[in-house]
């Protein structure tokens, strides 16, 4: 059973964990455009109007990003995949 749970552990480190990161990145930079567009176009109402929706939608995805790293976490946890205190380091190579 151990080694099952080093394996989930593993999976989500290496494969789920980055993906998360990935998009947590993208959601900063459709933030960051947005706050661009918004500066850029200070003189013009629909600019502005872009600009606020990407900023929207950038909040939006770093909650959801947010939400799904502490829901992974929720998972891990309760399935005891969390090596700190279940002593995996040594199964895992950590």
């Amino acid at each position: 059973m151990e080694s099952a749970i080093a394996f989930i552990y593993k999976i989500n480190q290496v494969i789920i964990n980055p993906i998360i990161l990935l998009l947590f990145g993208i959601a900063v930079l459709v933030f960051l455009y947005g706050i661009f567009e918004y500066v850029k176009g200070s003189g013009s109402e629909d600019a502005r109007a872009t600009g606020s929706r990407h900023m929207v939608a950038g909040v939006i995805g770093l909650f959801i990003m947010i939400s799904v790293f502490g829901i992974m976490r929720a998972i891990m946890n309760t399935i005891g995949a969390n090596p700190a205190e279940n002593g995996f380091n040594d199964v895992i190579g950590q």
